[in-house]
């Protein structure tokens, strides 16, 4: 009982400040008001001009009666406004008991009734709230329903993405219905609307597959395999000596090695860099070596042997024109004269190194042996 307290205050507070429109100057018009609202009808364009009117509900219980634009009753008094100036009749805090068919009867000066029409009124409890639901079926489908709280007669909608819900995209039910069962591959933003004719309420959630994946493949014994499986446990279709912990080892050892290329790349560029840099140096060393003047190799002679043998005929200058000075040695074809006398060279050694220009002492020749014959 609390319950049902506790929804149709809840209902009341939602009602409230709900507010209708009808025209009733057509005969047979239909209106609708929220239950705890406001219904506003329009039952003639002016009273005033009309001698004597009554509005009656289901043709035995009479609601108003106006007579020379004087109300003589209203039974709704405590919640209705009736203006006569622009023909109105509202009713607020609007009851179940409220919904039925009125009549307006017109009578003349005489008496006589020159006209009727009539609208039927329902009541309607607003949508309060949507709950939107889904879960996976065993072929990967998915089932959602929609429900509602406290609506009359309400009307259901289906969006994906902004778009109206087509049935190719749905296995079964139809989109004018609370519950639906998704194909295996519908995914996005799923919207459910619920209306009735004084209020709409809508609710939404993203939806995803249910993990599974269609397989067509044709088996090693000619069996053709072709429908939708759990992706996670799916054996078919696969190389038998593929293992599932294979494949995901595989997966990984791929993820990583895709993670790691940008490192192996910066590493790899890096070596690259320093290797043309190192053959830059060199080059430019070489290049500059090549570029320098060469230096005479002054072969420094080291003399192992000299015989002085006097010519025949000729006298030997004083002892001092004997000594021989060598300040530099350069080679011909044959040895140079540098004294009358006549130098045998029994060995010669070079040596490697430049040549140091070095000034001998005055009077002073190194030999490593010397003979003079006459």
């Amino acid at each position: 009982m609390e319950a049902v307290v506790g929804l149709l205050v809840m209902l009341l507070g939602v009602s409230h400040g709900v507010e209708t429109h009808c025209d009733g100057r057509q005969d047979g018009a239909q209106c609708y008001g929220a239950l705890g609202g406001t219904v506003v009808l329009q039952l003639m364009d002016s009273a005033s001009e009309i001698f004597k009117y009554k509005w009656n509900k289901t043709k035995t219980t009479t609601i108003l009666i106006v007579r020379n634009n004087t109300i003589l009753s209203n039974e709704m008094k405590d919640r209705s406004v009736f203006t006569p100036s622009n023909g109105t009749f509202k009713i607020n805090n609007l009851i179940r008991t409220d919904g039925a068919e009125y009549t307006l009867q017109i009578f003349d000066s005489n008496g006589q009734m020159s006209g009727q029409r009539t609208l039927q009124l329902s009541i309607q409890a607003p949508v309060s709230s949507v709950l939107l639901d889904s879960e996976c079926l065993s072929q990967g489908e998915m089932r959602v329903s929609c429900s509602s709280e406290g609506a009359d007669s309400p009307q259901y909608s289906w969006t994906l993405d902004g778009h109206t819900l087509t049935d190719a995209q749905l296995l079964s039910g139809n989109k004018e219905t609370n519950n639906i069962t998704l194909k295996q591959d519908v995914s996005g933003r799923l919207v459910c609307s619920v209306r009735n004719h004084i209020s709409s309420v809508s609710e939404e959630k993203n939806i995803s597959t249910c993990g599974f994946i269609f397989i067509n493949c044709t088996l090693p014994d000619g069996t053709n395999i072709s429908q939708w499986v759990f992706s996670a446990n799916n054996t078919l279709c696969i190389d038998p000596t593929t293992t599932p912990t294979m494949i995901t080892d595989k997966l990984t050892s791929s993820v990583e090695h895709e993670k790691n290329l940008p490192i192996l790349a910066g590493v790899l560029s890096a070596l690259v860099i320093l290797l043309m840099v190192g053959v830059a140096v060199v080059c430019r060393h070489r290049k500059k070596q090549n570029n320098k003047p060469k230096e005479e190799d002054d072969q420094e002679l080291t003399y192992a042997d000299v015989n002085i043998v006097q010519r025949p005929g000729r006298q030997m200058h004083q002892k001092a024109e004997t000594e021989v000075e060598y300040d530099q040695v350069k080679f011909s074809g044959r040895p140079q004269k540098t004294t009358e006398m006549e130098v045998e060279y029994g060995q010669v050694k070079f040596s490697g190194r430049p040549r140091k220009t070095v000034q001998p002492k005055e009077d002073e020749c190194v030999y490593a042996k010397v003979r003079n014959s006459r």
